[in-house]
């Protein structure tokens, strides 16, 4: 028997029996849905979150004060820590050769009005160089100047929802602001950044460092954002911040440094466990389709007993007696593969129009991986019909015993 008549028998076969081709179909397209779209959205996620710490920016280390031993939890956001975080400590970092570029960081939650209108919002204290530590990008005007980061200049950058809702149609550049009892002169407005790890820069005004130490009466940092001059560089900058650091807090090491690099490797390794256990629960409908398939085969040969029983006395093998049947499951798989992945791919367009911030794709393994298991699902749940069939007996069979 060749190749192509096992096929064509197999055909014939699935063609006869309508109802119960479809439902096998279905619950082989419902499974490689599954598993290609919740492929696609982890994947995705994983991808979308290692992009925005990478957006952070270049070989990017950040001081923050406080440690976890210290009171035996994660890094303060606000409050007391054992000891502050300075201007000071910033300027003496620039003593190591690996160091690029620092940007202290003083934040802080205040009323901002213009021309009549009035919005809370948050104010960065910075300095020149965040610009090239965070790669922000202005559409109007110019950054902060370089100067000394003592000096308080009553000078600002906005950003472009503080831009609209402030000045809507009237030109920015030029025009005062006042944050809290104080005035600043819009110097440039910002490139539209979007939110970033939960900081968004459209809604932003920043303001020189020394400026927002003055407006929330504070010495202290709210983190220091350093970039090293190359990866290889990196972990002898994180050295020797420890070790001015530790000076210079009289021997206490009570900072934290967390690097880009660590962040993005442990939402990498996270996220890439997330993909695998969803694409297993996602395969688990897909041995529940293998099943039906087993089991409407075994009807299948149990009702077709006759004319196993004729194929075998006309010459027929027991291995050929398999592969008619191995080849009915291999079709049945193949084409609810198929149109698994054109259901998946169409889930996938809606979720891209639903949600079209979000970089929604599939990748060549999760489609290949897909249909490579439901293909293997099916050839493995229907090797026990197919044997049962390939050891009837041909007169037993013919007598339909």
């Amino acid at each position: 028997m060749l190749i192509t008549d096992t096929f064509r028998h197999a055909i014939h076969s699935v063609q006869s029996q309508g109802l119960r081709t479809a439902l096998i179909i279905l619950a082989m397209s419902i499974g490689v849905t599954s598993v290609t779209v919740l492929i696609a959205l982890s994947e995705s996620a994983r991808s979308y979150i290692v992009h925005e710490f990478e957006a952070l920016g270049t070989h990017l280390v950040i001081v923050l004060p406080g440690r976890t031993e210290t009171t035996g939890g994660p890094p303060p956001v606000f409050g007391e820590t054992p000891r502050d975080l300075t201007l000071e400590d910033a300027e003496a970092l620039l003593r190591s050769p690996h160091i690029a570029a620092i940007a202290p960081l003083t934040i802080g939650l205040a009323p901002v009005t213009a021309a009549g209108l009035e919005r809370e919002t948050n104010v960065f204290g910075s300095t020149h160089d965040l610009l090239r530590v965070r790669h922000l990008t202005m559409a109007q005007g110019s950054f902060l100047p370089k100067t000394d980061s003592y000096e308080t200049l009553s000078i600002c950058v906005i950003g472009q929802t503080i831009r609209e809702e402030l000045f809507a149609d009237k030109p920015a550049l030029g025009q005062w602001l006042r944050i809290n009892d104080r005035r600043f002169r819009v110097l440039g407005v910002l490139a539209s950044e979007g939110e970033s790890i939960g900081v968004d820069f459209d809604e932003m005004v920043i303001i020189p460092v020394a400026s927002a130490q003055a407006l929330f009466d504070t010495q202290s940092l709210f983190r220091i954002l350093i970039e090293a001059k190359s990866r290889d560089a990196m972990l002898k900058a994180i050295d020797q911040v420890k070790a001015i650091i530790k000076l210079r807090h009289e021997g206490e090491d009570d900072v934290t440094i967390i690097t880009q690099d660590s962040v993005v490797s442990a939402f990498n390794e996270i996220l890439t466990a997330l993909t695998i256990a969803v694409a297993c629960i996602g395969g688990i409908s897909l041995i529940v389709a293998g099943i039906l398939v087993m089991n409407v085969m075994l009807v299948s040969v149990t009702q077709r007993t006759a004319e196993i029983g004729l194929l075998k006395a006309l010459g027929a093998s027991q291995y050929q007696v398999q592969w008619l049947f191995l080849a009915e499951a291999i079709l049945l798989s193949l084409t609810g593969a198929i149109l698994g992945f054109i259901l998946g791919q169409l889930v996938i367009e809606a979720l891209r129009v639903i949600y079209p911030s979000f970089p929604l794709d599939l990748p060549e393994w999760g489609l290949l991986s897909g249909l490579a298991v439901a293909i293997v699902t099916g050839l493995l749940f229907g090797v026990l019909p197919a044997r049962k069939a390939a050891k009837l007996d041909p007169v037993a069979a013919l007598a339909k015993r």
